[in-house]
């Protein structure tokens, strides 16, 4: 799949990632910190800016080099369709037997029976009453196990492997390269918070406290005498389009000065953390590369992306090309 990735960078001048996904040495690493991107314009921009934001010419404090990466289609594969609504699916067909009535109501119907396009031209209404209906009613450590038993057994339906090997190896790179230049890395992301919080460290290197998503409200009480904190099926917040400068700001308190994301549903993110006159960085990956992955913009109901491309030179955004700036997609 093509990708592009859109920066912008104000000033011209310009951790922890499993070892097993970064292909290279440590020796190739120092040479090169990002070898899974071709020699291109984008890995200048973004080789120039570190070096510019660590250094004189344009110094930022460590404490305020915060880079923040949406995750579906940033970080791993958003394809055919989201993954946590896959999680999502499966858990309907798990608890399908102790749910008679489903077989007779949509959108729970058409999922039991196979046919996903119908399910899904219930829109967002359709997908929320699923999510709501298999992620709630349970403490949120009872979820935290479930989701982990999922991701570890789960395959991408086109790929054959592993959701946590969808990731993308360049972005994997780059998360290590930022955080060994004394950068703070963020999720922030449309999916939920819980859903991502039991594999974030592990595949990424960010910690639990340092993802931000969309939530759903919790209830505390007493379970066989033992305090608990029980989810309910009450949205909370949704991290998604302005929800996400918000999230930001409400959970970090600084304004990022890079953000990475790769649909319209990043684009307040990108605006808010580049209108402003320090330096900052910008970057949008654009799927361009049916082979290897998927190819999608404008017209997909997932990750569209329509007015980013509009709108990134006016913004001083690069638009990065997964295609042609990726040597490589997923970690091997």
């Amino acid at each position: 799949m093509l990708s592009v990735t859109l920066i912008r960078c104000n000033n011209p001048s310009n951790e922890r990632v499993s070892k097993k996904l970064l292909p290279s040495s440590e020796k190739d690493t120092i040479r090169d910190p990002l070898p899974s991107w071709n020699d291109v314009e984008s890995k200048k921009k973004i080789l120039d800016f570190v070096k510019s934001v660590t250094n004189k010419a344009s110094f930022v404090r460590e404490e305020d080099r915060i880079a923040v990466f949406d995750n579906d289609g940033t970080l791993w594969t958003e394809q055919p369709v989201y993954t946590q609504l896959m999680f999502a699916i499966d858990r309907v067909k798990m608890l399908a037997p102790s749910h008679p009535e489903w077989k007779k109501t949509q959108p729970f119907k058409s999922l039991l029976q196979g046919d996903l396009r119908k399910t899904m031209a219930g829109g967002q209404k359709a997908i929320t009453e699923i999510i709501m209906a298999t992620h709630s009613g349970i403490t949120t450590e009872e979820f935290a196990q479930t989701v982990k038993g999922w991701i570890d057994t789960a395959r991408h339906p086109n790929f054959k492997r592993p959701y946590t090997k969808c990731v993308y190896q360049p972005m994997l790179e780059l998360l290590s390269y930022l955080r060994a230049n004394g950068f703070k890395t963020f999720v922030v992301s449309g999916g939920g918070v819980e859903f991502m919080r039991p594999w974030t460290e592990k595949i990424y290197g960010i910690p639990t406290e340092q993802i931000i998503g969309s939530s759903i409200k919790t209830r505390y009480e007493i379970q066989d005498g033992k305090p608990a904190l029980i989810r309910t099926s009450k949205v909370d917040f949704i991290d998604d389009k302005e929800g996400k400068p918000t999230g930001i700001n409400e959970h970090i308190g600084k304004r990022p000065i890079l953000a990475f994301g790769n649909s319209d549903g990043d684009f307040q993110m990108l605006e808010w953390t580049t209108s402003v006159k320090t330096p900052t960085l910008g970057l949008i990956v654009h799927h361009d590369d049916a082979d290897r992955e998927f190819a999608y913009d404008r017209q997909s109901p997932i990750g569209t992306l329509d007015r980013g491309l509009d709108d990134a030179a006016e913004h001083g955004w690069i638009i990065v090309s997964m295609k042609n700036d990726w040597k490589i997609i997923f970690p091997d």
